[in-house]
């Protein structure tokens, strides 16, 4: 029978139950077992899709089409294994679920309450994962903080789930923080035991408590808090601040968190966890023989979060190149014609960001056009890439007014333009072009060669594409379509020729880069950006 892992925050948000509950997933495959992780949110939203990143950072895409929170993200950058729309949920998702049924009669015209219908849908949705028969552990992240009203139906689903399947099928791990106070000089308990409290008062009794703190817990403490929150000592678990994400599942394992898991769960610890590749990249990591300066352009730079996955790959091919990448954030609005040199001159690389709208275009158009003269290296994704084919209409094929139709729906000169099957549509939520699409790649590109083959695949998250009117004259000028989709001959990749590295992709090549397998673009971007700083 699959086992079933909850995690749940307390005191505050942001206490990283995405990168505990990524630690633990991947110290459990490292033993042997199959593990996946599901993100539960309880915003009305019915997907992230149509928020806007200051509100939620970015959104990830799967695989197969789903909009999702990007804690996803991490979880297939930890295990290397792909997600899907089952493994994020939202409130939004379960009250829409459950109202198509009462629609349809399937209530039978009973009272459609919280209990049990909406509760029987968030199990339901709980179960899914475990009921395909792929894993033997599902790890569930319920969002927010134990307390939000918009969580207590999802609180309400885990206690009624722990009771069904019974203790040694499913645990509670409660993710809460240990405060230090300056003033007093000593850590704090009580916000914990708070935490828990308000736990109790909802039916559950958490199993593992993994405590945020700055400062190493002592026994005294970890007694205390055992006692009051009615824990073992062995499982009350210390998380302290680390240097980066990826050193969290050493941390853990040094905690013994999967022991003590695997042990509740009366599974076998089978062999001691092998993370042989995940110490040979820290190892890299930590020690890069060399730096670059790599600038991020985009509109959203004021909340990192919003280029989380870009920012990862950085992490990512950088440490594959030995490397260590120093990205500099440029707002795009803020770049003009007559200040793009001052605010680019130094960097080794530029890459320009996906995005949507008119905010910021003409600033980016600015960036590609100083990197493509300049033979500084250039990576566009998405918009960037859509940016680059405006910028070479403009300055290369003198189409002066040149554009795209997002950002100007009357230009004469549309070399973007609106997918013929997307203009009929009025919906915005889950319209794009999702998820992953084939692409077939031109023999000795620079795309063909960092991948090794000239068959791809990856994944998408947008409306416009190259308008294949314009293809022969881009061509001939020089900017060459390297990369084709087989199956509508939509153009997904160009690139310049006699130029150190200048590649422009549609798709997302961020979403797929992990730190088993960083991704080839970012890797030959990195080591491109390395050979013009030992040029200068």
């Amino acid at each position: 029978m699959t086992k079933y892992i909850f995690v749940t925050g307390g005191v505050t948000s942001s206490l990283g139950k995405g990168i505990i509950s990524a630690s633990l997933a991947k110290l459990l495959q490292a033993r042997g077992y199959r593990v996946t992780i599901q993100k539960f949110d309880p915003y009305i939203n019915i997907d992230p899709g149509t928020l806007n990143p200051y509100e939620h950072g970015e959104c990830y895409v799967t695989e197969d089409g789903a909009e999702t929170d990007l804690d996803l993200g991490h979880y297939e950058r930890f295990l290397n294994t792909p997600t899907s729309k089952a493994n994020n949920i939202t409130t939004g998702r379960i009250y829409q679920n459950v109202i198509n049924r009462e629609r349809e009669g399937a209530f039978l015209g009973k009272t459609v309450q919280v209990v049990p219908h909406i509760t029987d849908e968030i199990k339901r949705n709980m179960r899914i994962l475990g009921e395909s028969g792929d894993y033997d552990i599902v790890i569930t992240e319920i969002g927010g903080t134990v307390g939000d009203i918009e969580s207590l139906p999802f609180v309400e689903a885990v206690r009624q789930f722990k009771w069904e399947v019974g203790s040694s099928n499913a645990l509670v791990i409660h993710l809460t923080l240990i405060p230090f106070l300056a003033a007093a000089g000593e850590l704090k308990t009580k916000p914990t035991q708070h935490s828990v409290k308000m736990l109790l008062e909802y039916g559950i009794q958490p199993d593992i408590l993994v405590c945020r703190t700055e400062h190493h817990i002592n026994m005294d403490i970890r007694k205390k808090i055992a006692l009051f929150c009615n824990v073992n000592i062995n499982a009350v678990i210390e998380s302290m601040d680390a240097s980066t994400i990826y050193d969290v599942p050493l941390l853990m394992l040094k905690e013994q968190l999967d022991k003590t898991v695997l042990t509740k769960l009366k599974l076998s610890l089978k062999n001691e966890p092998n993370l042989d590749t995940w110490k040979d990249f820290l190892g890299r990591l930590k020690n890069p023989t060399s730096e670059v300066k790599i600038g991020l352009v985009g509109k959203y730079v004021e909340l990192p979060d919003a280029y989380k996955s870009i920012i990862e790959s950085f992490i990512h091919a950088g440490a594959k190149n030995e490397c260590k990448v120093r990205v500099q954030y440029i707002p795009s609005e803020h770049l003009t014609v007559d200040n793009a040199v001052d605010k680019l001159k130094g960097l080794h690389g530029v890459l320009v960001a996906p995005g949507f709208g008119e905010r910021g275009f003409e600033g980016k158009i600015e960036a590609i056009r100083y990197v493509r003269e300049n033979n500084i290296p250039f990576f566009g994704i998405c918009l960037g890439m859509q940016c680059a084919v405006v910028e070479f209409g403009r300055h290369v094929l003198n189409l002066k007014d040149a554009s795209s139709t997002e950002m100007n729906p009357d230009t004469p000169n549309p070399v973007i333009a609106m997918m013929e099957d997307q203009k009929s549509v009025v919906n915005k939520g889950g319209t794009m072009r999702l998820g992953a699409y084939p692409c077939d790649l031109k023999k000795g590109s620079k795309a063909a060669l960092a991948y090794g083959t000239t068959h791809i695949s990856e994944r998408h998250r947008h409306r416009y594409e190259f308008n294949n009117k314009y293809l022969k004259d881009y061509e001939a000028a020089g900017l060459t379509p390297s990369g084709i989709n087989p199956d509508n001959n939509l153009v997904e990749v160009v690139e310049l020729k006699n130029h150190p590295f200048f590649v422009g992709a549609q798709f997302h090549p961020e979403l797929k880069s992990t730190v088993a397998n960083p991704h080839p673009l970012f890797i030959n971007f990195v080591a491109a950006s390395l050979a013009y700083a030992r040029k200068k």
